[in-house]
């Protein structure tokens, strides 16, 4: 509908994977190994479809909601052939994103490594969510300026909520 969502209005890593989408069950098994919570309790082998799935059910939602999303932190690239590379260590510990939703989003976060992430063991990283309200963006919001792309989007947005 061209509409925006979201803005990232800070952000310390520069670059974030929107191509790679997220694992599922049959990946973590087959990279990880089988380690379910019955058996092995907080420290099972979780995958981000199946979460995703858990916290979407909790809104009426399923399956079909589930669409295209941001490996945040993750940095992705494509080499001539089109095959697709992972850079480790893109993110440095204390860095950070700041969104801005400018509508009413549904936000779910996932903390299961990158389905191209190297390695064999299975250890997801923490991270820090806060949540505060901010005024919305001016009319010379560097967001909102930055192409003619965006400019049209918020005007969109705006037009939505008249």
């Amino acid at each position: 509908m061209g509409r925006i969502l979201c803005s990232i209005t800070e952000d310390t890593v520069g670059w974030h994977d929107p191509l790679c989408g997220f694992s599922n069950n049959t990946q973590v098994e087959q990279k990880y190994g089988k380690a379910s919570y019955q058996q092995v309790r907080n420290e099972w082998h979780q995958n981000a479809r199946d979460g995703f799935l858990v916290e979407l059910g909790k809104y009426g939602m399923g399956a079909r909601d589930l669409h295209a999303t941001v490996n945040f932190f993750s940095k992705v690239t494509v080499d001539r052939a089109g095959d697709l590379r992972y850079s480790a260590n893109n993110s440095l510990p204390g860095s950070y994103v700041e969104l801005r939703a400018e509508m009413n989003v549904l936000v779910l976060l996932n903390t299961c490594q990158h389905p191209l992430a190297p390695g064999s063991d299975y250890a997801p990283r923490p991270v820090e969510l806060s949540i505060s309200r901010v005024s919305p963006p001016r009319t010379n919001d560097p967001c909102r300026m930055h192409c003619s792309e965006n400019t049209r989007g918020f005007m969109l947005t705006e037009l939505f909520f008249l």
